[in-house]
């Protein structure tokens, strides 16, 4: 058997594709020919949508008409939503989330079909649906009355209003929609990855889709904003944050939202476009304490360490400042991620080649069972 053996498959290319790519020497993430970074700051999540989905950014005709789209298919089945009632009050969120989606399979008339247009109408009823899921979970969990959504919102507006159950300000609404645009792809991350693998036994999209949710919930992957913001409320105070970092790398703890597989080297672009975006909305909401207090532990942790904030480190505090309950930070990154999820399995399937690695045996040989020992 030929190949070398990458733990981790690390460095490892798995796939061809035209929808992103992460270029670590120009400090850019490219997405469809974009620079994800510019893209935020001067579009909406909407046209990132279009653009991972249809391949190109949209004309505003075309953007109207993909919002009315989304919002034509908002709404969940009463069964489903009776589900998320009936989950234990202590369910994870992201298994919650899982089971949402799982449930609402059933209902796609489009399940079975794998042809790019069948895939496009799913992408749209998941989009749709997905912050939806989202929310219900955790008020449900809470034992509180669903939010249902506004047809007069826009799509990032409604998502957060269904959340936390006020209109959000019009700075609210855009740093939301840039935190969604910048969590919607990253080339090959674990839970694209898986969603790919499973894509490629010809698995419907709704089963990629909750073998992502269930990657992104192992704290290796997502999790690391909900870390953070839970140290950030630990510290408390600026003259707090120093001494508990520390505290915290003298017993081999990790720090989480700094480090990343692809950014070794350099700053994660997508954290600096949060830094900007939490020092705008904490001066706003008098809440600059906040913002101090995540420099003071990014300034420890490159001193220390030598590690860059990663995305997660300012898009926690941001998602806080916002009023997104803690619990809920890690299925948003997957609602964002939604779309890069489905373009992904949208690609697989055009293109499809079953996933089937090998392994490198380490285990014994050439041994034989005793016929004196076995069955007794």
């Amino acid at each position: 058997m030929s190949g070398s053996f990458q733990p981790g498959l690390e460095n490892v290319i798995a796939s061809e594709t035209e929808i992103s790519y992460l270029d670590v020497e120009k400090e850019q993430i490219v997405l469809r020919g974009y620079d994800l970074i510019e893209l935020a700051k001067t579009v909406t999540y909407l046209d990132v949508v279009s653009l991972m989905l249809d391949g190109s950014l949209p004309t505003p005709e075309w953007r109207n008409a993909l919002e009315l789209s989304l919002k034509t298919e908002y709404g969940l089945p009463e069964d489903a939503l009776s589900i998320l009632r009936l989950l234990p009050q202590q369910t994870h969120l992201m298994d919650a989330l899982r089971t949402g989606i799982s449930a609402i399979a059933g209902y796609d008339q489009d399940i079975e079909d794998r042809s790019r247009e069948a895939n496009y109408r799913k992408s749209i009823r998941l989009l749709a649906k997905v912050p939806q899921i989202v929310a219900a979970s955790y008020h449900a969990s809470m034992r509180q009355p669903l939010v249902e959504p506004r047809q007069d919102l826009s799509y990032s507006a409604n998502f957060l209003y269904m959340i936390t159950g006020k209109v959000p300000s019009e700075m609210e609404e855009r740093t939301f929609d840039q935190s969604l645009i910048v969590y919607s792809e990253h080339e090959m991350p674990n839970s694209t990855f898986a969603a790919r693998v499973i894509a490629s036994t010809q698995a419907d999209l709704y089963g990629a889709l909750t073998g992502a949710v269930a990657s992104l919930k192992g704290t290796l992957h997502g999790g690391a904003n909900e870390a953070v913001m839970k140290m950030l409320l630990e510290a408390g105070d600026e003259d707090r944050m120093e001494p508990l970092i520390l505290g915290k790398l003298s017993r081999k703890e990790r720090i989480m939202g700094f480090g990343h597989r692809v950014y070794m080297k350099k700053p994660d672009p997508r954290a600096m476009l949060m830094k900007e975006a939490l020092a705008l909305l904490a001066a706003a909401k008098n809440e600059e304490k906040l913002y101090r207090m995540c420099v003071i532990g990014e300034e420890v942790m490159n001193r220390e360490k030598g590690l860059y904030p990663n995305l997660d480190y300012y898009a926690a505090p941001v998602y806080y400042l916002l009023g997104i309950p803690i619990d809920l930070f890690t299925p948003v990154f997957l609602a964002a991620r939604t779309v890069g999820v489905c373009a992904h399995v949208m690609e697989q399937h055009a293109n499809n080649r079953l996933f089937r690695p090998r392994v490198l045996y380490k285990g014994p040989r050439d041994l034989h069972p005793n016929s004196a020992s076995v069955g007794s």
